[in-house]
């Protein structure tokens, strides 16, 4: 799926894609929360950081940049020092920003966000102030961002509409992008506002609530989802539009397209550390994609991956086209074992640092697999939250002396029954007598090493610890080696021996 799904990654760099709704200045004000007030039963923050960011439909614009492709922003914010702001942002991202209109009755959208730092780092939300003005805009600014709207369906390869119902977005407005975008065969994809009547999205292409905007414009809560799907196509048919896209968390996603059957998508379980910005997220993707070429079923995959790679971070943070590669990649490899090469499994290690997870890594000949091997590999896996192995080549094996009949086992079958271990997370083959160049490019959190090293020198413990990073010295059972085992089989050593 990897190899069929990276195409359209790849071929939507530099389409160009009209994001038309309701700008939005995200602020954040981060502070130690230390102690309560004794004003009242409060925290106090302690600023220690202030941050700017593109929200709203800004951000779906800053996502599909990040996708590679060029947004076209049309929009409006204020006349103030936070529209400057804003447009400003926008533009460092990369995005077209000459369709953004200035309004004087209404000052530009700003959300701050007030963020508590326990221990210096963990990061919670604590209370939120809007600055907003909702009403709709004057007759001549509405005609003004449909003018600049429909004027600007030409030079796009499709149109997102992303509604928060702060004004914007009307049904004049859809209505005209709509018939624009039909003239000339572009799809008009709809990220609807938390409504109980979406008429003004008719006859829009694609639409994306998810599971509880769904059941508000319905009037019913749908857990089974071929109830979801008949409430979905229910909705497709009276709005006119040619597919609804309905995303569901953990459970992924529901197609309904016309003259088809509704299709379930389902999604990896992910960890989830912050909601915001998942929808953008999403919407950018399926753009993205369908610009690139993919099939809607197609399109929703890589939704799933850009929506489920959002929740695993803190606010709205763009994911790019490398990092739904990457996870392409990873999904990929997951099904075809755990063996490596170097560069395959730095790329991989790359996204899962950025994750927060914890690399460990070990290295031998594990000739014959036994239950030394078993326990001391489990204990490396305790260090950390995946092992990586480094695994001596036949050639490697052949530097050491061990005898002309070693290795026993070769390096693929070896490399297969260490991957059969739930403790080993990679398997990666090196040449040289010892790992010292393969360590230097994998780069552990930990070296882990049997504590027979503790007197011999761990071979690239003076680069991990410079890194940051810590040697530790493993635990071994007793009298469990490869060698007793070679030996006991070749006759030369008593049972009583190995099980001492």
């Amino acid at each position: 799926m990897a190899q069929e799904l990276d195409i359209f990654v790849k071929q939507a760099a530099s389409k160009r894609v009209l994001l038309v709704g309701d700008l939005i200045l995200d602020r954040y004000v981060y502070g130690d929360a230390e102690r309560i007030s004794p004003e009242a039963p409060v925290p106090v923050l302690r600023v220690v950081e202030r941050s700017d960011a593109v929200g709203g439909s800004g951000n779906v614009a800053v996502c599909l940049k990040a996708l590679g492709v060029d947004p076209v922003v049309c929009g409006v914010v204020g006349k103030d020092a936070a529209g400057k702001r804003l447009k400003s942002l926008l533009s460092d991202a990369g995005a077209l920003c000459d369709h953004i209109v200035e309004v004087g009755d209404r000052p530009t959208i700003t959300k701050t966000r007030f963020v508590g730092l326990a221990q210096h780092r963990h990061r919670q939300q604590l209370m939120r102030v809007d600055e907003e003005t909702v009403a709709p805009l004057r007759e001549s600014d509405r005609k003004t961002i449909s003018e600049i709207a429909v004027s600007a369906v030409d030079q796009v390869d499709a149109v997102c509409i992303e509604d928060y119902d702060k004004g914007v977005v009307t049904a004049e407005l859809v209505s005209a992008v709509v018939s624009a975008a039909n003239r000339v065969g572009k799809t008009v994809f709809v990220d609807p506002a938390r409504l109980s009547d979406y008429a003004r999205y008719q006859n829009a292409t694609v639409l994306t609530p998810n599971r509880a905007e769904l059941s508000m414009v319905v009037g019913r809560t749908s857990k089974e989802l071929s109830d979801i799907a008949a409430d979905a196509e229910a909705l497709r048919q009276r709005l006119g539009a040619k597919s609804i896209v309905v995303t569901l968390d953990r459970e992924g996603a529901v197609i309904v397209e016309q003259g088809t059957k509704w299709i379930h998508v389902p999604t990896r379980p992910r960890s989830v550390y912050d909601n915001t910005g998942a929808g953008d997220a999403v919407l950018a993707m399926l753009a993205a994609a369908v610009v690139g070429g993919a099939s809607m079923h197609d399109a929703v995959k890589l939704a799933n991956i850009a929506g489920g790679l959002e929740v695993e971070k803190f606010g709205c943070v763009p994911i790019s086209a490398d990092e739904v590669l990457a996870e392409l990649r990873l999904e990929s490899s997951n099904r075809r074992g755990k063996l490596r090469s170097v560069d395959e499994l730095v790329n991989e290690l790359k996204l899962r640092r950025d994750r927060g997870e914890t690399v460990v890594f070990t290295n031998g000949c594990f000739d014959i697999l036994h239950a030394g091997h078993v326990d001391f590999l489990s204990r490396c896996r305790n260090e950390g939250s995946l092992l990586v192995v480094g695994l001596n080549s036949d050639a490697s094996v052949k530097l050491q002396d061990k005898g002309d009949d070693r290795p026993i086992n070769s390096e693929l079958d070896r490399a297969a029954v260490l991957g059969g271990l739930s403790s080993v997370d990679y398997v990666v083959l090196f040449d040289e007598l010892d790992p010292l160049n393969l360590i230097k490019k994998v780069s552990p959190n930990v070296l882990a090493k049997g504590e027979d090293w503790a007197d011999r020198g761990v071979v690239g413990q003076e680069f991990v610890t410079g890194q940051g990073g810590e040697v530790k010295l493993i635990p071994l059972l007793s009298g469990r080696s490869t060698t007793n085992v070679v030996e006991r089989i070749r006759g030369g050593m008593e049972k009583t021996t190995l099980d001492a």
